[in-house]
């Protein structure tokens, strides 16, 4: 059963393995067609050497997880980096750590990492959330 209060030290892990076909369907939906997440042969000539996943397209995975786990979650605050490309293929593990939980306010501080099967992280970031 999920909970709506987070607790100090709760990790959430989910794993995920995109597609090329998310690529293209998140291109097509927001717009952002640059070669180097939906275009191989162009992707191929890169310092990547093939297609990388949209940073936003891994936010909207953050964001599914903590909905999925504390649905009456609202972000306050998203703070994120991304020190390695995503790529196609790969099994992605999405984590969600609460780090801190201030009960009178309602709020509380995640770590939020996505890594990539080789264990260097693709995204990295803190989140602050209140809940109802």
């Amino acid at each position: 059963m999920t909970s709506n209060i987070p607790t100090l030290g709760q990790v959430i892990i989910a794993k995920r393995t995109f597609t090329q076909e998310n690529f293209n369907l998140f291109a097509e939906l927001s717009h952002d067609d640059n070669p180097i997440h939906v275009n191989p042969e162009f992707a191929a000539t890169t310092r990547f050497g093939r297609t990388v996943s949209h940073g936003m397209m891994l936010y909207g995975m953050l964001c599914g997880v903590l909905s999925a786990n504390f649905p009456t979650a609202r972000q306050l605050e998203q703070e994120l980096v991304f020190p390695k490309p995503t790529y196609a293929g790969d099994e992605m593990t999405i984590r969600l750590e609460v780090t801190d939980v201030q009960t009178d306010s309602k709020q509380a501080r995640l770590t939020t990492t996505i890594t990539r099967p080789d264990g260097e992280n693709s995204c990295e970031g803190h989140m602050l959330i209140q809940w109802k």
